[in-house]
């Protein structure tokens, strides 16, 4: 281990290339992040991550630490975007909850989120994405970040939660503001989500659907979900529903693009979009590639490493995704790789706080590719490679900010 406080610029938390130096310093280094003024151990090992993830010993509410004090480092993070502090109490459900509050929220949450109703998505899902293509194709240049990708996410995330067809345009401004993180777009969207999000609830109430909404109000019991607490499940699925794979669907097109003969195999085999190659392109252009800060309860030792109450642990999602302890040559994609037990990867995250959405990610990953890659054949980068554009993240390295492609 390193207890020397490595500084990581935001293109090394983004270059799984970069991790086999962070490695050979210990299975957790000792490191700040861009961004952020907490340090933390950061963690690389796949197996290590996997371990982290599910070890009782580190929560991720800082506020249930005996003498806590400061701002924690999601705190920091929303003080980084500017959000009024009225709003916080509808961001950190799950992904900032631990033990029985977490699994109480969860098991009412996935109760609803079944696969029956993400399935269902899938005839709507592809009329869209086939709608979009027709029409950037017809333009002969587009953005794929922008102009597909949040529309794809956004789409699917509206018929999940019940907006009406006549409110998603409006709905999906909030999201694109929300999501852009400029605070002059910001603050007015979440205020909008929030509203919109109160009125929808009213009239499923009233209304029942086949949505989600409809799903989680339905739902007895003294454990139901509050308003306030289906407002926060809303931007749950905003924060890891919209950006997260918006992005991923456009690295995942360069990924393949940048490795031709790949493209030429997954067009050769149709078969392995599903099967293999959406779980490799996940491994490979992790989406997220930092986990939630963990916070340890107690002074303990991981990994051979004494921790001090209070500390934070990160795993780095990328950077396990690259393991070559894990994968036989990381840094290369392979669309026909075999992944080992279980899913086989952490882009989606791993134990009690495994992704709910990843159902729902596979499924727009597999019909937008089929559409831009396997269907039609004349997709290609607007621009050099190395003019790509990429932004930094607080605390999660560099986002490709747009990918310009021709038809």
């Amino acid at each position: 281990m390193s207890e020397q406080l490595v500084s990581l610029a935001p293109e090394t938390i983004s270059d799984p290339t970069k991790y086999a130096d962070l490695r050979e310093k210990g299975p957790l280094v000792h490191v700040s992040l861009p961004g952020l003024e907490t340090p933390v151990w950061l963690v690389t090992g796949y197996e290590d991550a996997k371990d982290a993830l599910t070890d009782p010993r580190f929560v991720r509410d800082a506020t249930k630490l005996a003498g806590q004090e400061g701002p924690s480092i999601a705190d920091q993070m929303i003080a980084a975007y500017g959000l009024p502090a009225e709003y916080a109490q509808y961001l950190g459900i799950l992904v900032l909850s631990d033990g029985d509050e977490h699994a109480r929220v969860r098991n009412l949450l996935v109760r609803s989120f079944t696969a029956r109703r993400v399935n269902a998505l899938r005839p709507q899902l592809e009329q869209v994405t086939e709608a979009i293509y027709e029409g950037l194709k017809a333009k002969g240049e587009a953005d794929l970040v922008s102009e597909l990708g949040y529309a794809i996410a956004a789409t699917a995330i509206c018929e999940l939660m019940g907006v009406e067809a006549e409110d998603q345009p409006t709905v999906q401004g909030f999201i694109q503001g929300y999501a852009s993180g400029d605070p002059e777009h910001f603050i007015p969207a979440i205020q909008g989500i929030v509203e919109y999000c109160k009125a929808l609830i009213e009239k499923r109430r009233a209304e029942p659907g086949e949505d989600l909404v409809s799903g989680l109000l339905q739902d007895e019991g003294d454990d139901k979900l509050t308003e306030t607490e289906i407002i926060a499940v809303f931007l749950l699925l905003i924060n890891t529903g919209i950006a997260p794979p918006a992005h991923f669907l456009s690295e995942a097109v360069l990924a393949l693009f940048d490795h031709p003969e790949e493209l030429a195999k997954l067009r050769a085999q149709p078969e392995l979009l599903a099967t293999t190659a959406v779980p490799e392109l996940l491994r490979f252009a992790s989406a997220v590639p930092m986990g939630a800060p963990l916070y340890a309860t107690e002074d303990l030792e991981f990994k051979g490493c004494p921790i001090k109450q209070g500390e934070v642990v990160n795993a780095s999602l990328l950077g396990a995704n690259h393991d070559p302890a894990e994968y036989s040559e990381p840094t290369k994609l392979d669309i026909s790789r075999k992944l080992g037990a279980g899913v086989g990867h952490i882009a989606l995250g791993h134990g009690p706080h495994y992704c709910i959405g990843a159902s729902l990610a596979k499924l727009e990953t597999e019909i937008v590719l089929n559409q831009l890659l396997l269907k039609h054949e004349g997709l290609r980068l607007a621009v050099d490679r190395k003019d790509l554009q990429y932004a930094p993240v607080p605390g999660e390295g560099m986002h490709l900010t747009s990918l310009p492609v021709k038809f």
